[in-house]
Parts: structure tokens; C-alpha cells; sequence
């Protein structure tokens, strides 16, 4: 019996991070996971972009050996393609569809224990792939072609002399396949066989698709036997490239069911190591089913990683009036034109707070994906820091534990931010005093509020923090507003209260490199 605990976000960008570069024999490239339409490939930029585990059907362990398998198949196309056209028209899905076949005759050579989970990834294929009655016009050409020269076969009804073009559009398909293959010819090549395919579908190569992948569903309803029976038809069909194939030892997938218990082991014995709390109304968010997937904005993560990377190395590049490098360039645009560099430590130790109240309610998930994509450079730069969070439930002001100093941030901590809800006051006073032991003990140098409205009593916001202050913490405090106007407006009357610096942010994805100055500058 499997357990039904999900592998966490973290570990599957490792453990996928660690095979695509293995695969693809590039260690440059760089995985990450995003709720989007498809797998993505990006050749010039060195980055292969997944989408989460639960876009796939099936339990927690097939799922893994779909996207285990999707991975395999973009990894071969880092390796052994020149170009990656777009699946939103014909000649571009065709020729896609054409290398799939060839970085899978060529990968094999290399990769045989990937035959099996091929087969279960192509079973699993024929099940989100559609209906041909449920498509009309040259996309039921298309999809058909997709469906027979990939599978070996075609779902529902086609008219005889469309099921004629696409047997003969397969067959040109399989030989140049195989010329590609057994004369070491690239994408370039087989990208001059697409016109013949095309030619053979009549159709229109700029006719747009409206399938760019196969429909992923969470309605099929299958049973184990009649996918075992699926598997063997489609191992039946590829017998002459894979040989003969078991089909419920594919079913089984023993050779990959090792790593994934590994993972789950350490998903179990990670999920709340080290989190406790002994601070009366302080809580810990307790679900683990929580979709964190839908907070990561890992374009935004990737950004902030890129620009503040120099922060990691320990050096950062500035310029100055006199130096050793000089910078034409710079120099040009009338600015200073020497470089040099300066040695960056940053040793400051960071207390973040954010504020759940209602009134971010309509913003909750950009707000998150802003903290979040700060959290995940922080810990990037390895910067100490511990984050709380505070909202109200059943009428009662609740402050939450998101991640603790002592532990790094990971998929848990994404969890628990995740499941916080928008609602109630804002009763900064009275979380203030519920934190204060925690800042008696830890002492940060820096406590960090981000917040969007006024404390419910400002009086004894200004009476906490003087207690803050002798304890040598530094107040500093985010104000978000809707627009600039308004923003401004709450970190001046947050100023008001006592805090040592205010900032102002109305655009919520700048909330992370606002903070990073703070830090810059402390």
C-alpha cells in the first residue's frame, strides 16, 4: 500500500534537478515546477519547466512516474535537439511530435531502463489523449495522425479516407524517423520531412491547434485490469523497438518504486522536524494536502535569484571615480566608469510578520507568491530568518508559525503559508505581546511587519515598541497599498508609531526586493 503522503515540491525539484542534468549530461540547466499548459524546454536559456504532480491522474506513485518520464523526454530534447518549434500550430506540433519519437529511439540506446516506464507514460497517453468525434476539421486530422504514428491506434470514429491520409502521413513519419536516426541527422533535417506529412494530412501548416498537449483529466475512471490491458496493446504494437514487454510488470514499476519510497521517507521525516512551539497563542498550521504549487511564481523567484546572486558569491560589483577596471561603457553614459568589488556579509538576522487580515483578502494570492518568493531568496542567501504570520479564527486572534530560525525554508513552510487565510483585524498590539517572549529569547536584529491598514489600537502598538527597542531590535515596517498614493499614506502613519523605517510598496511582487534593501543597507 502506498502512502497517500505527497512528495514535497523541494524534493521533486532535486531529485528532478539531479536526473535531467544526469540525462541530459548538461549540468547548467536548471528545473523548475509551474502551474502551466504544458512542459516546457527552453534551449537557449538552459531551463526545463515541468507542471506539478497533480496535473497527472492516477496514485501518488504513478503520477511521479509520469512526470519522472515527461522529464526523461525533455531532458533528451536538451540533449539531442537543435530547435524546439511551438505545439500552437501544425508544422510546429508535428515536428515535435516527430522528435519525440527520435530522442526516444536515440535515448534508449543509452537509457534501457527507461522501456518500461515509456510504455506506462505512452498507457497513461492513450487514457488524457481525446475522443476524434469530439474534434472537427483538420484538428481531427492532427490529433489522429498524433494518436496513431505515437500510440498505434486512434480513439473513436474516423471517416475512411482520413484514416487513409493518416496511415500514409505515419508511414513517411516512421521511415524518416528511422533515416534520422541511423544516419545521426538532427531537428534541422527532420524539420524538411514535415512538408511531406503535411502534404499527405492536406492541411494548412500554420492551421492553429487547439490541443497543444494531450487533455490532462481528473475524471477517468479505469480499472487496474483494463489499464494492464491498455499497456499490453501499446507494448503489443511497440514489440518491434522494445521487444517483448510485460505488461503488469510494467504496471508494477518496481524499478522506480525504490526511489519514490526513499522520497516519501524523507518527505514523512521533514514535514515537521524541529517545529515547535511552546509560546501560549502561538500555532502551527496543521495540513499537510495544502496546494502550495498555486503561490510559486517561479519566474519572480528566478528573477530575484539572478539579480541579488552576487549577494551568495560574498562580492558585489560597483562602480566608483577611481579603480583598477576600467568601464567604457559606463563611462560613456556619463556615470562612474570604474568597477570594483566590494565584500558583501550579511549577518543581519531577519524577524518577519505578516499581516492576514480581510483587507488583503482580494490580493491574498499575490501576496503570498510576493513573501513566498522572498523567503525562498533569503534562504538562497542564506540569510537567518524566521516567519509568522497572524489573522483571525473563530472570532479569536491567532498568530502562526510558518518557519522557525533554526529550520531552513522548504515545501512544509510553503504549506503552512499557503493554508492562512485572509480574515479579521488588525490587532498588531495584542500580536506583539504574544511574540515578544519569542523576541526576548531569539533577538533578532531586524523585526520586519509587513501590514495593509491602520493597528486596531495604534496607543499600544506605540507602548509595545518601546519594549522592541530595548531590546536592541530594529522596527522596520512594509506598508502595502493598493496604489502609490495609498501606500505612502500607511507607511508614513506607520512611521508614526514608532517604527525605525517605514517603506512604501504598492506593487506586491517588489515587496521582496524592497526588503533586500533593507537588508543591503543594515
Amino acid at each position: 500500500m502506498i502512502s497517500p503522503l505527497q512528495l514535497r515540491t523541494d524534493t521533486l525539484l532535486e531529485i528532478g534537478t539531479f536526473l535531467v542534468r544526469r540525462w541530459s549530461g548538461k549540468e547548467e540547466i536548471t528545473l523548475s515546477i509551474k502551474d502551466q499548459k504544458e512542459n516546457q524546454t527552453k534551449l537557449r536559456e538552459k531551463k526545463i519547466i515541468m507542471f506539478p504532480l497533480d496535473k497527472y491522474h492516477g496514485t501518488n506513485f504513478q503520477k511521479y512516474r509520469q512526470f519522472r518520464t515527461a522529464l526523461w523526454y525533455e531532458a533528451m530534447r536538451v540533449r539531442h535537439c537543435s530547435k524546439i518549434l511551438s505545439n500552437d500550430h501544425a508544422f510546429g506540433f508535428i515536428l515535435n511530435t516527430l522528435d519525440t519519437r527520435r530522442i526516444e529511439k536515440i535515448g534508449r540506446k543509452f537509457w534501457q531502463g527507461m522501456d518500461e516506464e515509456i510504455i506506462f507514460n505512452y498507457g497513461f497517453s492513450w487514457l488524457y489523449r481525446p475522443l476524434l468525434n469530439s474534434l472537427y476539421g483538420p484538428s481531427r486530422i492532427v490529433e489522429g495522425f498524433a494518436q496513431y504514428f505515437l500510440l498505434g491506434d486512434i480513439k473513436g470514429d474516423l471517416q475512411a479516407s482520413a484514416f487513409e491520409k493518416i496511415q500514409k502521413a505515419s508511414s513517411v513519419a516512421s521511415a524518416s524517423i528511422d533515416e534520422a536516426v541511423e544516419k545521426g541527422y538532427s531537428t534541422d533535417w527532420l524539420e524538411k520531412k514535415v512538408a511531406e506529412i503535411i502534404k499527405a494530412l492536406e492541411i494548412d501548416p500554420l492551421f492553429t491547434i487547439p490541443i497543444s498537449m494531450p487533455k490532462i483529466s481528473s475524471g477517468i475512471a479505469m480499472t487496474e485490469q483494463d489499464f494492464v490491458k491498455t499497456l499490453g496493446k501499446i507494448a503489443k504494437y511497440r514489440e518491434s523497438d522494445f521487444g517483448d514487454l510485460d505488461p503488469t510488470r510494467i504496471m508494477e514499476g518496481k524499478q522506480v518504486f525504490e526511489e519514490f519510497k526513499v522520497m516519501l521517507d524523507e518527505a514523512k521525516r521533514s514535514e515537521n522536524k524541529g517545529l515547535v512551539t511552546d509560546v501560549v497563542g502561538i500555532s502551527i498550521p496543521a495540513l499537510t494536502n495544502v496546494d502550495e504549487t498555486k503561490i510559486y511564481d517561479m519566474d519572480l523567484i528566478n528573477n530575484l535569484k539572478s539579480k541579488f546572486k552576487e549577494w551568495k558569491s560574498g562580492w558585489k560589483e560597483q562602480h566608483v571615480f577611481a579603480g583598477d577596471e576600467f568601464d567604457e561603457e559606463t563611462y560613456m553614459e556619463g556615470h562612474k566608469p570604474f568597477i570594483m568589488d566590494k565584500k558583501i556579509a550579511i549577518k543581519t538576522r531577519i524577524f518577519i510578520l505578516l499581516d492576514h487580515s480581510s483587507s488583503i483578502a482580494e490580493q491574498e494570492t499575490e501576496y503570498k507568491k510576493a513573501t513566498l518568493a522572498l523567503c525562498e531568496v533569503l534562504d538562497f542567501l542564506k540569510v537567518k530568518f524566521s516567519v509568522y504570520a497572524f489573522n483571525t479564527e473563530q472570532k479569536q486572534v491567532t498568530c502562526w508559525l510558518i518557519k522557525p530560525e533554526n529550520l531552513q525554508w522548504n515545501n512544509s513552510s510553503a504549506k503552512r503559508l499557503a493554508q492562512i487565510k485572509a480574515n479579521g483585524s488588525t490587532p498588531l498590539a495584542e500580536v506583539y505581546d504574544l511574540l515578544l517572549p519569542i523576541l526576548r529569547s531569539k533577538k533578532p536584529d531586524i523585526f520586519l511587519t509587513l501590514t495593509d491598514g491602520e493597528p486596531s489600537d495604534p496607543d499600544a502598538v506605540r507602548s509595545v515598541m518601546r519594549d522592541f527597542k530595548l531590546l536592541g531590535v530594529r522596527m522596520v515596517a512594509i506598508g502595502v497599498g493598493p496604489d502609490t498614493g495609498s501606500a505612502i499614506t500607511i507607511a508614513n502613519n506607520l512611521r508614526r508609531l514608532g517604527y525605525e523605517r517605514t517603506l512604501a510598496v504598492s506593487r506586491l511582487n517588489e515587496i521582496p526586493k524592497r526588503v533586500l534593501t533593507v537588508l543591503e543597507t543594515d
